[in-house]
Formats: C-alpha cells, sequence, structure tokens
C-alpha cells in the first residue's frame, strides 16, 4: 500500500514516464470517445428504431434522454467516490459496465428495454467521465496540465458532433443495433490499455459519504425527470410535484451533504469566472443537443434524405470543430476564453439561423457549409472554455469542478432533447422552433461568454 502511495504521488508531481503516458491517454480518449459519443450517435437512428418499435418520434427522445440523466445522475458521487477508492478503479468498472450494458442495447427489442438498457448504459459512462479530468492530472506533468485539459475537452467536443457522423456510415452498412455493439471491441481494447497503463492517486482519507450521494443522485435525477416531463409535455400537475419534489431534495442535500468535500459542490459557483463559464457551457450544450437530436429527423423525414447522406452531411460540423478546436485551445494562452468563446458561439447562432432557409432545393454543399458554420462557432467556444473551468477552481477541487463540468454539459443536454421532444408534440412545424431556440440559447451563450472579459485574461 505505501509503495502505491509513492507512486501515486510521483505521479501527481511528475506525471507518468513519457511510453506509459501514451498508452495511458490512449485508454481515456478511446473511453471518453466512445461515452461521449453514445450521447449522440443514437440520433441519425431514432426515426428508425421508432418504425421498429412501433413508437412515436417523442417517444423515441427517450433512448437520449435516458442515457443522459443516468450520466448526470452518477457524475458527482462517482467524481467523489473517486476520491476515496480511487479514480482508476471507478474508471474501469464504469467501462466494464458500459460494456455490458452495449450489449444489452443491442438485444433490446422493446423501447422500454433499450430505454433501461440505455440507462445502464449511462451509468458506466459516468463512472469513465466523472475521473477523466482527474486521471489526466496524474497522467500528464503539471507544466502540460493545460495543453493535455484542452485536448481532452477537443476529444470530448468532437466525440459528440462526430455521433451522427459515424451513425451515418454505419446505418449505410448495416442495421441500428451496430451503433451499440460497435462499442464492445472498442471498450475491451481501452479496458485492458488501463488495466496497465493508467495510474494509482492518493486515497482520501474520509470515508464515501453515502446518504449524501444518494440525496445527490435523487435531486439530480428529480431535476432532469421535471425538465423532461415538461418536454414530453406530461402535465401540470405531474411538473409541479416534481418541481417540489426537486426543490425538498436540493434543501435535504444542502443540510447533510459534508462542508468540507460536498457532494454538490455549489460554492465553486461563488467563483465569479467559474460559474459565468459553467453557464455558457450549459447554454450551448443545450443548444448544440438540441440541433442535433432535431437535424436527423428534418434531413430524412422532411427532406426525404437517406440515413447515409444525412450522415455524411453532418460530418461538415465536427470536422470544423475539431479543425478550430485546435487553434482556439493555442489562442487561449493569449486571449481570453471569454471573447473567444463569446465570437464562436456569436458566429454558431448564426449559422443556426441560416439554416431556416434550406429545402429541398438547397445544394448538399450550402447545407455542409452551414453545418460548418456551426461547428467553427462550436469548436472556439469548447476547449478554452473547458480549461478555464478546471483552472478557475483551486486545484485541491480538481475532482468536484471535473464534476460540475460534466455535469453541466450533461443538463445541458438534457434540456436541449427535452426542447426537441416538447416541440415534436405540439407544433406542426417543429424543425424551424427549434432552430429558433437553438440559436436564442447559443446566443445567450455568447452573452454569458462575453460577460467573462470584465474578469481579465485566464
Amino acid at each position: 500500500m505505501e509503495d502505491n502511495l509513492k507512486d501515486s504521488t510521483l505521479h501527481e508531481a511528475d506525471g507518468l514516464p513519457t511510453n506509459k503516458r501514451i498508452l495511458a491517454i490512449v485508454a481515456v480518449v478511446l473511453a471518453v470517445t466512445i461515452a461521449v459519443m453514445d450521447g449522440s450517435i443514437a440520433n441519425l437512428a431514432l426515426p428508425s428504431i421508432a418504425r421498429d418499435m412501433m413508437a412515436t418520434e417523442a417517444e423515441a427522445i427517450w433512448i437520449i434522454n435516458s442515457y443522459q440523466i443516468a450520466m448526470a445522475v452518477f457524475l458527482l458521487p462517482l467524481a467523489s467516490l473517486g476520491e476515496v477508492v480511487g479514480y482508476r478503479r471507478v474508471y474501469l468498472v464504469g467501462l466494464v459496465l458500459f460494456i455490458i450494458a452495449s450489449l444489452a442495447c443491442a438485444v433490446s427489442g422493446t423501447m422500454v428495454q433499450l430505454s433501461l438498457a440505455r440507462v445502464l448504459q449511462g451509468m458506466g459512462a459516468a463512472g469513465i467521465l466523472s475521473v477523466n479530468t482527474a486521471l489526466i492530472r496524474f497522467i500528464y506533468p503539471r507544466k502540460m496540465l493545460g495543453r493535455a485539459i484542452g485536448y481532452n475537452a477537443l476529444v470530448a467536443g468532437t466525440a459528440t458532433a462526430l455521433g451522427p457522423t459515424v451513425a451515418g456510415i454505419i446505418l449505410h452498412f448495416s442495421s441500428w443495433h451496430w451503433l451499440f455493439l460497435i462499442n464492445i471491441p472498442l471498450g475491451f481494447i481501452a479496458f485492458f490499455i488501463g488495466l496497465k497503463a493508467l495510474p494509482l492517486n492518493p486515497l482520501s482519507k474520509r470515508k464515501f459519504d453515502t446518504k449524501s450521494a444518494a440525496v445527490c443522485m435523487l435531486f439530480v435525477g428529480l431535476l432532469l425527470y421535471s425538465v423532461d416531463a415538461i418536454g414530453h409535455v406530461e402535465g401540470l400537475q405531474t411538473v409541479l410535484v416534481c418541481i417540489v419534489f426537486t426543490v425538498l431534495s436540493l434543501l435535504v442535500l444542502l443540510k447533510v451533504q459534508s462542508k468540507s468535500a460536498p457532494m454538490l459542490p455549489l460554492d465553486l459557483l461563488r467563483i465569479p469566472m467559474f460559474a459565468l463559464s459553467i453557464g455558457t457551457s450549459f447554454c450551448s450544450f443545450a443548444a448544440q443537443m438540441a440541433t442535433f437530436v432535431m437535424l436527423p429527423f428534418m434531413l430524412q423525414n422532411h427532406l426525404g434524405m437517406g440515413a447515409a447522406r444525412a450522415g455524411m452531411l453532418l460530418t461538415a460540423w465536427p470536422i470544423a470543430v475539431a479543425l478550430t478546436g485546435v487553434v482556439a485551445g493555442k489562442l487561449s494562452d493569449r486571449i481570453s476564453s471569454g471573447l473567444l468563446g463569446g465570437i464562436g458561439l456569436a458566429i454558431m447562432s448564426a449559422g443556426l439561423l441560416t439554416l431556416l432557409i434550406v429545402d429541398r432545393a438547397t445544394s448538399d454543399i450550402t447545407i455542409a457549409a452551414l453545418f460548418a458554420i456551426c461547428g467553427l462557432g462550436f469548436g472556439l467556444f469548447q476547449s478554452p472554455n473547458n480549461k478555464t473551468i478546471i483552472s478557475s477552481a483551486p486545484r485541491s477541487r480538481t475532482g468536484g469542478a471535473s464534476g460540475m463540468l460534466g455535469t453541466g454539459r450533461l443538463m445541458g443536454q438534457t434540456l436541449g432533447a427535452s426542447i426537441v421532444a416538447m416541440l415534436l408534440t405540439i407544433s406542426i412545424s417543429p424543425y424551424k422552433l427549434v432552430l429558433i431556440s437553438a440559436a436564442v440559447l447559443a446566443g445567450a451563450a455568447s452573452l454569458v461568454s462575453l460577460s467573462r472579459i470584465r474578469y481579465g485574461n485566464d
């Protein structure tokens, strides 16, 4: 045990040796990619899954929301658990659960079975995403930490955008079941590499706060279910009951959680730069998820495209995110992330509004160019913003900051998917309303981002 502690202390100070560092980051990047991508990879297949399972379009949104809600519910407790039992252990167990759940998704025959399997998959993904940023801190030397966090943010942002593109390629050659089966070999590769290369970390002497974890899970679950209930138009009484219990669970959580190591680290929001960066992340991911959930329905059902063609057009978005993200990461060392994010999200908002002109006569090149404009704007924001979230929190609170980063992103994505579900239910022309809503969210995120400039360069 002492040897492990010495090793982990060395890793905290200096990171891993170069050869082992490469293996460790491959394991982290691969697992993060499949976990994040699965939040959007099923989007393109929603129309065909709904047809196969004789479900409505609004019901099919549960395939997305069950995954997002499960991830968000377990994210903060597992981040706290990682400090007690080790980030490596939480990561590897989460990865195994993710692999098993992916198989369950592939063999599901009803919407209920698939949604439940997605809940298990979301739990596994939470194990991966709750500790990936914390693991990076022990993989890289301190002098390389900012760059490493930037690359990790780029991977997460690109993976989200790549989901529909990868889905289009898979659906061109096979059925939707392979969207989940592909996770199994990739997951095993990440697991065995991680088993060999991931670092240990010094363990906290405190015990895991089971009571706070349970209440925190209840609060986050109720909060997201309330948002989802509004999105699926479940009735005023149901929504009000959910809101009341959400508020009550929050009050209980604030009373029972530890003051020194809170399960829900709302105290970090007292740091203005941290709070504004979380707000920017929430609004921007809500805008992107709303667009990504809606576009497959718009391209296939409204414009009459096949899944493969729609997926290939959507490729322009993640390519723009990736190319811009690399440049944005370097610029963030010299230019305020508030300014970069404000400009980028304003571009994204303008791109979303321009998509309103798309119809059956619009050329594929024009559609791809508009998607690229949106991706360029999002890429300019994502990497600098994540770097600011981590760096603006105290070093001793890296785990809590990482959990809040993921929770803000997932809450935004759940809101975006719920907006689509609501508009699909109540509107006869939902596509334009979704684009307008997403543009408003991106515009709001731009304003929040620009408000960070007064706090100086970060």
